[in-house]
């Protein structure tokens, strides 16, 4: 399990546009990792639009924040195309980075990435962890904390 001020677990995957992206790529920000199970499902949608519209918030705080789950770079692209999304979404398509992140559900064939975020420091520390995300009210609970954490 991962723990707070533990090394992030590094990931190298691509984005919508097949971009490749690696957690040193935002050395030196502050990151918000959400893993969501599905692309244009409601609670991930809701989720997704809360982070969207205080997108600006994040970028005043020095953070990026990235969503990851199992779904292809096609599927993220739609997503992002049909809810105005201003963030990258990363294709796990193989559920590695999901499972270093123990962030994937599996049942026989079946994979997907559980509802867990995380506050990367810019030096790569994990700060904060979530395992109990409530899509709504989730994007104002990272804000909180990092402005906590950065105080």
């Amino acid at each position: 399990m991962l723990s707070i001020n533990q090394q992030a677990p590094d990931f190298s995957l691509n984005d919508a546009q097949g971009i490749t992206h690696t957690l040193n790529s935002f050395h030196g920000q502050w990151l918000v990792v959400y893993f969501y199970p599905k692309d244009n499902t409601p609670g991930c949608t809701k989720e997704a639009c809360a982070l969207r519209d205080d997108n600006q918030q994040f970028t005043d705080l020095n953070t990026t924040v990235i969503g990851i789950n199992t779904d292809t770079s096609e599927s993220h692209l739609k997503f992002i195309d049909q809810q105005f999304l201003n963030f990258l979404l990363l294709a796990d398509t193989d559920g590695k980075v999901s499972a270093s992140y123990n962030a994937l559900f599996k049942l026989g064939p079946i994979k997907f990435s559980k509802r867990h975020s995380f506050i990367i420091s810019p030096e790569g520390k994990i700060m904060q962890i979530y395992r109990s995300v409530s899509p709504s009210l989730h994007s104002q609970e990272l804000l909180a904390d990092l402005k906590q954490l950065q105080a």
